[in-house]
């Protein structure tokens, strides 16, 4: 029997959900969850701002333990309260198996974990004459130090050991093309290494990993699509192919492109 997926699938518990009209309920991909089962290697969750995306992997996240600004399962900062409540109806079915390595990266309060790690670091070293938690786990003595998407990469290439469940919310925010590039060969590393990957992004880039399963949100609610079918290749293929064309239509020809 494989070990992975470390998670298997989620469902909404249905019958304990209070109203279908209320946040994040009412939501076409929270109302309209199917059993959502997950690829042992790397599933994308995509869709258009609004559709739900980062309500979901949160809810994915907070499920499995996580702290709702990231890191590892330890870290439990909280700089807001403004969680939804979806992460209590879920039911959820898991391997036989526990990864031995877990980690929640999300973009938007990287920089509190990283304000967290660093406090604890000093703390350390006040108390004990000693705090190199961040330098021994992610490669460099500050990741504030670093420029975000250095900090990104650092948690990537040093931080995430392998046998791991990790789950990402909108990673390539921070990176440049060439970044996640990078990005997408560690991710193949630590897939290699026994790891799962739930990514919620936006990135063509990312979306092109090998046999990953997709999930599209949209109106309708949630449902697989190939790499090719989704609006993030088809609009940047199209973008690239007729750049010209595009941002003519688009600023009604400013710079007299013609």
């Amino acid at each position: 029997m494989e070990a992975k997926p470390y998670l298997q699938q989620i469902s909404l518990k249905r019958e304990a959900v209070p109203s279908f009209e209320a946040y994040p309920f009412h939501v076409p991909a929270v109302k309209n969850l199917p059993v959502m089962k997950f690829h042992p290697d790397v599933t994308f969750i995509v869709g258009e701002n609004g559709s739900g995306k980062s309500t979901l992997i949160e809810a994915i996240a907070l499920h499995m333990g996580f702290g709702i600004e990231g890191g590892s399962k330890s870290v439990q900062t909280k700089t807001h309260q403004n969680a939804s409540v979806l992460f209590e109806y879920l039911n959820s079915s898991k391997s036989y198996r526990k990864p031995s390595d877990y980690f929640f990266l999300r973009a938007e309060s990287y920089y509190n974990v990283a304000t967290y790690l660093e406090e604890l670091d000093k703390e350390e070293k006040a108390n004990h004459g000693k705090g190199d938690y961040v330098k021994d786990n992610y490669g460099v003595s500050s990741l504030h130090e670093c420029s975000h998407g250095e900090s990104f990469m650092a948690t990537l290439t040093h931080r995430l050991s392998g046998n791991g469940l990790y789950i990402f919310d909108e990673p390539e925010a921070a990176l440049s093309p060439a970044r996640q590039l990078a990005a997408l060969s560690a991710i193949h590393e630590l897939v290699q290494a026994n790891s799962q990957f739930i990514i919620a992004t936006h990135s063509p880039i990312l979306l092109a990993y090998p046999n990953a399963l997709i999930y599209q949100l949209d109106e309708e609610g949630i449902h697989k699509v190939s790499y090719e079918e989704t609006e993030h290749f088809r609009l940047t293929q199209y973008f690239l192919n007729n750049h010209q064309e595009m941002t003519r239509t688009l600023m009604g020809d400013p710079l007299n492109l013609s």
